[in-house]
């Protein structure tokens, strides 16, 4: 058969059946390079089919006429915001539209919320879009648009054949021509497509209330305005984007950021564990990634514990343990971390039950730490049991402060049981970073902690950069100063009571 010939059959098959112009119309087809036997009349109607009103084209699997690689690459085009939007750097939402040609079948109206149903991983789902479209020639029917994905050559499988044929629809799946805009987005997307390629994109963030906090890298940075703006578009409830400027001030622990997009209002509201805070994001430290060990710590203490947060921040330790009836000392040296401690002490109603502090930390354990350790432990005995934690998260530099312990308290201890439980953070680079962190704290302490410690791992930092906890009640030779030859008394042969401490002092 001619070249002519095949035009005529083709062309009888192509006009065949009367659909809509909308659903209908097509872009051109392309073809593998490879393929020179391709009719040239062919290529050209191909190329022109979009423009012609009422122009459907039907693919079978086993056809003359198949595209795998024009559907794939349509499929693809779903994800993929229009290609002229790379390097953009100023947000342009109009940029993003592009058309692509979607499967779809036509199905009347009354019977449209069953077969939704039936067909529900069929259908496809973008950020924004209807899955059911108007038949603007045919108010009686809808189009239910399809996944290009789950739609291979625009057949269906015969589970789905099944269906339609138990609902009486036409299994024959059309084509349309499918708007989509930069609603249609994911913000990754987006943002793939705009950075140049090969390059690291960031969609994630910390949320912070209504604080979006981003931490760009210097290849993202001349794209920052754009990145802030989408990810306030692409996250209900977030109406400030920022970006860290600089690493987190080791005294009071806070960091220079820049507002990328939306309002300017950094004073926002965080829910952490069932606990409201408020404060100002940009003078006080909150990492939203610690609620977890927060809570962590918090299960681990009973009604009646003594709890001392010695970088306390605005509360996160303080406050929850203050609520399950702990007694609380909680200490920040910022005096804005101080302030948003108290006001959330009394948010919070538990203001009556922590005595806050304004003390560098050492200051704190030295004093307040001291004075009150030095008062309850010796009135402890053997029945009562009250347990003593000292939280200190600051993992750049706590455990340079773990000297502090060493010979903090006078005498003797009167139960081991009662030794304090230090719940340190620090961060770790090496290779064995449990085991690093066990070193430092015993060198700080001046005597080993092997097989007298726990450590958990909190967090990834960052690659190669792990923060932990390592846990450990404080051993009596560190925490006590033992009297000086001359001045010691005859050894105990057992551990003094609340009792023997009271007789000792009218005694002397």
């Amino acid at each position: 058969m001619g070249q002519t010939g095949i035009l005529v059959m083709g062309t009888r098959t192509l006009w065949r059946f009367g659909y809509s112009a909308r659903l209908l119309k097509t872009n051109h087809f392309r073809t593998a390079a490879s393929n020179t036997s391709f009719p040239a009349v062919w290529m050209l109607l191909a190329q022109y089919s979009g423009r012609i009103p009422g122009l459907f084209v039907v693919v079978k699997k086993n056809s003359f006429f198949t595209m795998p690689e024009t559907l794939k690459d349509k499929a693809v085009e779903l994800y993929a915001p229009h290609p002229e939007v790379r390097g953009m750097t100023l947000l342009n939402r109009e940029a993003f539209k592009r058309t692509v040609v979607v499967p779809v079948l036509k199905v009347k109206k009354e019977i449209i919320s069953v077969l939704l149903k039936s067909l529900k991983h069929m259908v496809l789902q973008r950020p924004g879009l209807k899955r059911v479209v108007e038949d603007p020639e045919d108010e009686d029917s809808r189009f239910l648009i399809l996944d290009p994905h789950k739609v291979p050559e625009f057949s269906l499988g015969e589970p789905e054949q099944e269906v339609l044929k138990q609902l009486s629809v036409c299994p024959e799946v059309s084509k349309y021509n499918l708007e989509l805009t930069y609603e249609n987005f994911k913000s990754e997307e987006i943002l793939r497509a705009v950075l140049p390629e090969g390059q690291e994109v960031t969609s994630g963030f910390s949320r912070v209330g209504h604080i979006a906090h981003l931490n760009l890298r210097d290849h993202q940075l001349p794209y920052r305005y754009l990145i802030g703006q989408v990810i306030i578009d692409k996250n209900p409830g977030i109406t400030c984007a920022v970006n860290k400027t600089s690493i987190i001030d080791s005294t009071y622990r806070n960091f220079q950021m820049e507002v990328l997009a939306g309002e300017s209002n950094l004073v926002t509201k965080v829910k952490e564990n069932n606990i409201t805070y408020e404060l100002d994001f940009s003078k006080v430290y909150w990492n939203p990634r610690l609620s977890t060990e927060h809570g962590r710590i918090v299960e681990l203490l009973k009604p009646g514990d003594v709890l001392f947060d010695v970088f306390a921040g605005i509360g996160p330790f303080a406050i929850p343990a203050a609520r399950k009836k702990c007694h609380v000392f909680a200490n920040d040296l910022n005096p804005e971390s101080y302030s948003w401690l108290l006001h959330n002490c009394k948010l919070n109603k538990v203001d009556s039950k922590v005595k806050a502090f304004n003390m560098d930390g050492r200051d704190f354990l030295l004093g307040p730490v001291r004075e009150e350790l030095s008062k309850e432990l010796p009135l402890l005995n053997e029945e009562q049991k009250t347990s003593f934690h000292i939280v200190m998260n600051l993992p750049a530099l706590a455990i340079e402060f773990l000297d502090a312990f060493r010979h903090l308290l006078d005498g003797e201890p009167c139960s081991t049981a009662a030794l304090p439980i230090v719940h340190c953070y620090s961060f770790s680079k090496h290779d064995d970073p449990a085991k690093d962190i066990q070193e430092r704290a015993g060198a700080s302490l001046g005597t080993s902690l092997d097989g007298r410690c726990s450590t958990y791992l909190v967090r990834n930092v960052a690659p190669n950069k792990e923060m932990l906890c390592i846990s450990f009640q404080v051993p009596a030779e560190v925490l006590y100063k033992r009297p000086c030859p001359s001045e010691a008394k005859p050894a105990s042969k057992r551990l003094c009571t609340s009792k023997d401490y009271s007789e000792e002092k009218l005694l002397s």
